[in-house]
């Protein structure tokens, strides 16, 4: 199964709450910080919440 590099590239601060907790659920803390999750329906979907903020990229 594939997995997303997601790099958080923009501030939380100024956007909805939503937005920051769905940061916060995908691990990302500061700017900058990447994780690497599964390519999930339920990832896919946190991201689309928060494209804006972060980038993706899909790894081996």
């Amino acid at each position: 199964m594939s997995r997303l590099k997601i790099t958080q590239t923009k501030s939380g601060i100024g956007y909805k709450k939503n937005q920051k907790e769905t940061l916060r659920s995908l691990g990302l803390k500061r700017m900058h910080d990447t994780v690497v999750k599964e390519d999930r329906p339920e990832i896919r979907g946190m991201v689309a919440t928060v494209v804006h903020l972060v980038t993706v990229e899909e790894v081996d």
